[in-house]
Formats: C-alpha cells, sequence, structure tokens
C-alpha cells in the first residue's frame, strides 16, 4: 500500500496586509522626519544666534578696551617744526596732522565712492593711542633718566612686570616729557632734524634724556620695526560691505544690505588700513558722548554753564585736543545687528529701529533705522535684530 503524501500549508502575509503596514511605516516615519527637520533647523538658528553672540561679545570687547585707553601715550604737545602724517585717504577729513591729535572723534559717514561704501548716516569712528594696534612694542613702556644706564629694565625681582615687557633695540618709540601743566604737560620730544620717534636703542643719546636731573621721560613702544609716520598709533571703527577690490564681505547669513563691522588699523609704512571683522550682518552704528561742557570735571546732563549734555556727532565742535581731553566723560556705542540667520517662522515685531532707544541716556540722538526700506519688506521679519550697546569711560584721556 503506497504512503499518502503529506503538504504542510504555511500561513503568509496578504498584500492587503503588507499595503496597510507600508503605509503606516511612511506615516511614522514622515511625523519623525517632520519633528527630526524641526530641531535641526532650530539647532542650526540657536547654533548662529550663539555664534553671532560670541563674535559680538568677543568683537565688541575689542572696542570697548580701544575707547577705553583712547589718548594712552599720546602727545598734548607737539613741537614747533614737527610734521605727522595720518590716513593717506583721510576718511571724512578727520586727520589731525601736525597738531595735538585729538584721542577720539566721530562723524556721522556718507557712503564712500567707489567699492570702499558704508552706510549712509552710520557713524565713523576713531582711536588714537599707543594702544590702539597691539604689536609687540605698542603695549611696553618705561621710564628715561638724565643718567646711564638711562632706562628703567624691568625684572620679576625687583618689578611686577616681567622681563619679558622690557621694550627691543629695534623697537621704534617716542619720548614724553611730562611736565609740570597743561601748557607743556606729556610734550613730545624730538631732535634737531624734527624727527620725533627714534628706536629704543638709541634714547640715551641727545635730545632723547632729560637735562635734568629731576626729570623723569616717559619712553612708550610704538612698533616694533617700522619708522613711524605719527607718533601714535589709530583704530578705525567703521561698517562696510565691499573689499577695495569690489567683493561682497558680507556672509551670505546676513540680511540684505548688511555689512560687517571692522576695525581698521592704520599702518605707518604707507597710511594705508589693515581691516579685522568684529561682527557680521551689521545695519547701523550710532556713537554717543556725554560732554562735560562746563569743564568742571562732573558730568551731570543739563547742569553748569554751558549745560552738560549728550552728543551724537563731535567732529565739528570738539575741534581740538584739550577739548575732548577735557568734555569726553563717557562713549556710548550702539551697534544693530541681527543675531544667527533668517528664520522664516519668526517675525520682527517692528519695521523702524531707533537708537539710541527710549530706554537710554542720549535718546532722540542718532537715528531711527528703517529695516523695511533698507532690507526689504517682509525680508527684515525673518531676522531677530538686536541692539548691541557699550558704555566706556575713557581712563587715559588726561
Amino acid at each position: 500500500m503506497g504512503k499518502k503524501a503529506i503538504i504542510k500549508q504555511e500561513d503568509g502575509f496578504s498584500l492587503v496586509e503588507l499595503i496597510v503596514t507600508m503605509v503606516i511605516f511612511v506615516l511614522v516615519m514622515s511625523a519623525a522626519s517632520g519633528v527630526f527637520t524641526g530641531l535641526l533647523t532650530q539647532f542650526k538658528q540657536q547654533s548662529k544666534i550663539a555664534e553671532t553672540n560670541v563674535e559680538g561679545i568677543v568683537g565688541l570687547e575689542m572696542m570697548r578696551q580701544d575707547i577705553e585707553h583712547a589718548g594712552y601715550g599720546v602727545p598734548w604737545i607737539i613741537p614747533a617744526g614737527v610734521v605727522y602724517n595720518e590716513a593717506a585717504s583721510n576718511p571724512f577729513g578727520l586727520n589731525d596732522a601736525s597738531s595735538a591729535p585729538r584721542a577720539i572723534i566721530s562723524k556721522h559717514a556718507a557712503t564712500y565712492s567707489g567699492t570702499n561704501n558704508i552706510f549712509d548716516g552710520s557713524d565713523y569712528l576713531i582711536v588714537r593711542s599707543v594702544y590702539a594696534v597691539k604689536n609687540d612694542a605698542s603695549q611696553k613702556w618705561t621710564t628715561l633718566s638724565s643718567a646711564s644706564p638711562y632706562t628703567r629694565t624691568w625684572s620679576t625681582l625687583t618689578d611686577a612686570a616681567p622681563t619679558s615687557e622690557n621694550l627691543a633695540s629695534t623697537d621704534r618709540v617716542i619720548v614724553i616729557a611730562p611736565g609740570s601743566n597743561d601748557a607743556n604737560a606729556k610734550t613730545l620730544i624730538s631732535d634737531s632734524s624734527n624727527n620725533f620717534y627714534t628706536t629704543f636703542a638709541n634714547v640715551g643719546s641727545s635730545p632723547w634724556p632729560p637735562l635734568d636731573a629731576t626729570e623723569t621721560r616717559i619712553i612708550y613702544g610704538v612698533d616694533p620695526s617700522t619708522n613711524l609716520r605719527m607718533p601714535f598709533n589709530r583704530a578705525d571703527y567703521l561698517i562696510r560691505r565691499f573689499d577695495g577690490s569690489g567683493n561682497n564681505i558680507t556672509p551670505s547669513r546676513c540680511a540684505p544690505s548688511t555689512g560687517v563691522l571692522e576695525k581698521a588699523t592704520l599702518s605707518h609704512a604707507d597710511g594705508s588700513f589693515t581691516y579685522l571683522p568684529l561682527l557680521d550682518c551689521v545695519a547701523d552704528m550710532q556713537v554717543v558722548y556725554a560732554l562735560d561742557n562746563d569743564e568742571d570735571g562732573d558730568f551731570v546732563s543739563g547742569q553748569g554753564t554751558p549745560p552738560d549734555s549728550y552728543s551724537d556727532d563731535v567732529s565739528a565742535t570738539l575741534t581740538t585736543a584739550p577739548l575732548v581731553r577735557n568734555r569726553v566723560k563717557e562713549v556710548r556705542v550702539y551697534v544693530l545687528a541681527h543675531e544667527g540667520q533668517k528664520d522664516p517662522n519668526f517675525s520682527f515685531p517692528s519695521s523702524t529701529v531707533t537708537i539710541p532707544s527710549s530706554n537710554d541716556p542720549g535718546f532722540g540722538l542718532g537715528r531711527t533705522v528703517n529695516l523695511a526700506t533698507m532690507i526689504g519688506d517682509p525680508e527684515y521679519k525673518y531676522y531677530r535684530w538686536k541692539i548691541y550697546t557699550l558704555a566706556v569711560k575713557p581712563i587715559d584721556l588726561r
């Protein structure tokens, strides 16, 4: 009798079940993808905001230090016959050649011709001090006496400063005689050929040391290797969109028509500028001064004769170095920029921003920036606009 074949039946998924499963899977993946995309977008936005804030902290701290030390090492008296040169292009006519230099000054800017344009209505700020350019010489100083060894050598054994603070023999330096009153204070020393600087190795030769044994002069390092164009260093702060070749320097993540806040250091070699970017996506910068107009030593807004006041453009009123030294008590800088990048899910509440704002003591000065006109409507709404504020009391003006 033959054996009967046994057939084992195996159950499987039907086509309908497969389709339903695939639909559920696709829906779950789609939801997860949406959540992931949202998280990724938010992470990118927050990363760019954090990046902007770091830029603001670092860049504006550099500006704050320069303003605070405006006037450091700057001579008050320029001897007759001494001529110095500043910027070759002389932006906005703010060079102070051959007179005692103003330690800090600013002016409402008009757009440069050609490709170096900045913004109409934004301010252009100039800071003059030895400290304004950081190099191996500019942050060093020492004293000069009438007899050998003439200069004081810093030593970790006897002084707070380490030996690394000593000037090098080839450093270009200026020598300042302290004087006894404002009429002769901080006089720049020059030789018979009206040269106002020398190398540190040469400061023991006439005319740099004092003749009077009771007098002590001060030596300031200015540049480590380049012959000096001016008896100080200089840094200009401005907003730029294009470099000298017409290339747009504003990052692509920034709103249209914004620029880069830059520190421009002046070269002693030829009077040209070297630009250092500080903060991206900048729409405006305004500078406001607290002025002690009655020169009594204190600033109290509205008091005195003439009354103390805030001013936003001092280029035409503070025309001499003594006026700057005696009247400027505080410098406030307002920078309008946006945080992060464009966010279509964000809506900025106003089409205009007033700088300084109503909460600031300089309210009513500066200007109101129309973002809708400058950036475009509704494009401006998609950026998180912020005013960075610096309030600095210069400590080296006098």
